[in-house]
């Protein structure tokens, strides 16, 4: 969310960001939000007017009864009743502006930084970089689950009788290979200098609103019935969270946090025949990492979260990409964002693997995430990026370590996780 000064000052500003990200149609909401705020401010000194006469009446009128001018007091208390009446007009009005401001204040999007290149959708997103070189074995590699299928690995059917479809049982090697891969990717991550946390994996409505907006929520959230909680869709939700109402030691900043959960997501919509089998699921687990920085370290933390996520893949022989996303690819809270893709040699082509933002202000502004500086309270910077999500990881782990004999390598780095194991074999 935008600060309305901001808005106020440089309207022309934020209209030529919502045209870059091209979402015309919130144009008139800029107008809306600077009338509103007139409006609001008028308000305000009129009522701060009233108040300031009200006390200078109740002085007159003390005077007058001292003197024993009963009469005059009588006449002048009538103001008083008529300043009362309309000051509890204009604060009510004020209540209703102030909602209406701050509801369409949540829907206009925050400013994108310059470096982000302008697209209308994630077709247009930009690579930036390379790690590995993408190759393609001389033998067929099945489709995943049929991988998971002859490890004995999987178990989709039981799992839709139980919960329908978008939901699997891990079995076996399978199983342990998803959890390793997470264990490895918390103690790599605590190699990092990030501290480790299990978050809450329900979030009250208040910090649903603080991390993400209306269209996301209503795409991605489970809703508890007969409660104000949500499930998570992914633990930098929480995560963020944590912090809501507070205000922060400046030298206690950045605060570096990786966390395990499980998540879990509506994914609306029909996603064709690639994206079946554990690729877009409802429930899954995930390793996180978020920040909250000062806002002049946001930039540099940004480079270094995602670069960690590459780093990551790499000492798995997993070849990966960063993809620049353009600004028509931007959630409406993101300055700047960039994914993290995968190579996949069954299609011979990447994809996303994981996705590194930096919010910037917006998300501390909503959930009053401050911190007390040097030179007076300011806002933090807060930014998120995926260590590993390991259904879809598992993807690509599995094309890229399959052995033509159809077992799978397991990296070095990861043996210690798996008992020492270094191939899965075909059971």
């Amino acid at each position: 969310m935008l600060d309305i000064k901001f808005v106020r000052e440089n309207p022309d500003i934020v209209k030529q960001n919502i045209k870059n990200k091209f979402q015309d149609e919130k144009l008139e909401l800029v107008d809306q939000v600077l009338a509103l705020d007139k409006e609001n401010r008028e308000i305000k000194k009129e009522v701060e007017a009233l108040r300031a006469n009200r006390n200078k009446i109740s002085k007159q009128i003390g005077a007058l009864m001292a003197q024993g001018k009963k009469e005059e007091a009588e006449e002048i208390k009538k103001q008083v009743t008529e300043n009362a009446q309309r000051t509890e007009e204009l604060s009510k009005r004020e209540k209703e502006v102030e909602e209406k401001l701050l509801q369409i204040m949540m829907v206009i999007p925050n400013i994108i930084d310059p470096s982000v290149p302008i697209g209308r959708d994630d077709s247009e997103n930009v690579e930036v970089q390379r790690f590995g070189e993408p190759g393609v074995p001389d033998f067929e590699i099945p489709y995943h689950t049929e991988i998971m299928e002859k490890f004995n690995g999987i178990d989709m059917e039981s799992a839709g009788r139980v919960a329908g479809n978008g939901f699997y049982y891990l079995m076996g090697d399978v199983a342990r290979l998803h959890s390793a891969i997470l264990s490895y990717a918390r103690d790599f991550m605590i190699g990092r200098g990030f501290t480790y946390c299990v978050p809450p994996f329900m979030i009250r409505s208040n910090v649903v609103n603080g991390v993400m907006s209306f269209a996301e929520m209503d795409a991605m959230m489970y809703k508890i019935e007969g409660e104000d909680l949500y499930l998570i869709g992914t633990s930098e939700h929480s995560m963020i969270g944590k912090f809501i109402d507070t205000i922060l030691p400046e030298e206690k900043l950045p605060y570096t946090l990786t966390s395990y959960s499980p998540c879990f997501r509506k994914e609306k919509g029909a996603h064709g025949i690639e994206e079946r089998g554990v690729y877009r699921i409802h429930q899954f687990e995930k390793q996180e990492m978020i920040v909250v920085c000062k806002p002049e370290d946001s930039m540099m933390w940004f480079d270094r979260l995602w670069q960690n996520t590459v780093d990551f893949f790499r000492t798995l022989d997993i070849p990966v990409r960063t993809l620049e996303c353009c600004s028509g690819d931007l959630a409406d809270l993101k300055v700047k964002s960039v994914d993290v893709e995968a190579w996949s040699p069954r299609q011979k082509k990447y994809f996303e693997v994981g996705s590194c933002s930096n919010l910037g202000d917006a998300q501390a502004r909503r959930l009053k995430i401050r911190v007390n500086g040097k030179n007076g309270k300011y806002l933090a910077h807060t930014l998120n990026n995926t260590v590993v999500a390991p259904p879809r990881m598992l993807i690509a782990f599995l094309e890229n370590n399959l052995n033509a004999d159809g077992s799978v390598r397991i990296p070095e780095a990861l043996r210690p996780y798996m008992g020492g194991m270094e191939l899965i074999t075909v059971k």
